[in-house]
């Protein structure tokens, strides 16, 4: 990238809370934010919204009789869109939109086709509130602007993608400002089911249940959790930032099946090195791992970074190992752990973890985010 892209404010919901200094504060201690809850007669750990935010899903659905019939996948995104667009510079007409979202309108999809199993019917309200479309469309009408809309699912990368979209958008003029998002409520014993089905989900709740970037795991331990993360993205250097996207990259790789990963993560290699275009290996502090927690996957992502990263290894982590994989938001919240970090100017590392995870500075962190699909983006986030 010629010129950076000014990330101007940051709104997320998670298990980690919503507020900035929430969010930080719980990355500062060594605990989990999983739960074990009961679906459809079997139990799974999770990572669930506190209850303060789940109160504002419900009460969105009370202040305005048209929520009601909106999945939560909706509801998670309007929240997220709300914080990031707060004291941002939002410029109505000129600000465009993209939430993208992995799964959709998961919960309320099985809902209505439960309901058609039983009574042969459909309601009403099963189409239009299930599109994927129907996410931006909606953060839309909540924030009231006038700009381009539109939603998309890339498997896990899709927030990332969202923020390809944005920087795309802007530059090209079309747009003064963008909010990209991701949003996703996958925790439902369907969903669950498919995850366990593919045999990568955690099954023991011990002390750190999803061991993220331990390379030393007999198991798969990937945990699901749901979130919705937006960033409002500026062309040029903005005085209010809060970072710069100093580097983009993106890249696929041929399939063997629909959910591999070359062993040494092509896609990723790719991804990173074009991200890293214009800066040497050795000015990267740190790189924010996807590293959902499989063993595959994370094994595939070490090696690529190994391979981009010949002579030295910059600091390791991921936040999934506190947060579990919330597919669509999941790269937003890594983007947002790396802001925090730079802001801060504190490494935030995996307590099990045995890489690199104390850089002498930090200005330039990449941030990873891959999908089934062999699709990979990183990011390069630099300080302002």
């Amino acid at each position: 990238m010629k010129n950076p892209i000014s990330i101007r404010s940051i709104g997320s919901i998670s298990p980690l809370g919503r507020t900035s200094e929430e969010i930080w504060n719980n990355y500062l201690n060594d605990q989990h934010c999983f739960k074990e809850e009961d679906f459809d007669g079997y139990k799974a750990l999770a990572g669930f919204l506190p209850e303060e935010i789940k109160k504002e899903v419900e009460q969105l659905k009370e202040q305005n009789s048209k929520y009601r019939y909106l999945d939560n996948s909706v509801l998670y995104a309007i929240l997220a869109a709300r914080q990031a667009s707060a004291g941002s510079g939002f410029h109505d007409r000129d600000t465009g939109i993209n939430f993208g979202s992995s799964r959709g309108a998961t919960g309320l999809f099985e809902n209505y086709h439960s309901e058609y199993i039983k009574t042969g019917k459909a309601s009403t309200y099963s189409s239009p509130s299930t599109t994927l479309g129907n996410i931006s469309s909606w953060v839309a009408q909540d924030l009231q602007s006038q700009g381009p809309e539109f939603s998309h699912s890339v498997t896990c990368s899709t927030g990332m993608h969202s923020i390809l979209n944005a920087i795309a958008w802007v530059r090209s003029g079309m747009a003064k400002s963008f909010v990209a998002g991701g949003s996703e409520a996958p925790l439902t014993g369907f969903t669950i089911a498919q995850m366990k089905a593919m045999k990568i989900y955690a099954s023991e709740n011990s002390t750190f249940p999803c061991r993220s970037l331990d390379m030393e795991k007999s198991r798969n331990t990937m945990i699901l959790g749901e979130a919705a993360a937006a960033v409002v993205l500026e062309d040029g250097i903005s005085e209010n930032s809060r970072a710069l996207i100093t580097g983009i990259g993106y890249a696929n790789e041929k399939l063997k099946h629909g959910a591999s990963l070359s062993k040494n993560g092509k896609c990723l290699q790719k991804s990173m090195q074009m991200a890293m275009k214009n800066i040497k290996p050795e000015e990267v502090d740190a790189v924010v791992m996807h590293a959902p927690g499989t063993i595959g996957g994370d094994l595939a992502e070490v090696n690529a970074v190994k391979k981009v990263f010949p002579k030295k290894l910059p600091a390791i982590t991921s936040n999934k190992w506190k947060t579990g994989h919330s597919f669509a938001a999941s790269g937003i919240l890594s983007l947002q752990m790396a802001v925090l970090m730079l802001e801060n100017q504190k490494f935030l590392p995996v307590p099990f973890s045995e890489f690199p995870q104390q850089p002498e500075k930090l200005n330039n962190i990449l941030v990873n985010s891959v999908g089934f699909g062999g699709n990979a983006v990183s990011v390069l986030i630099s300080s302002k």
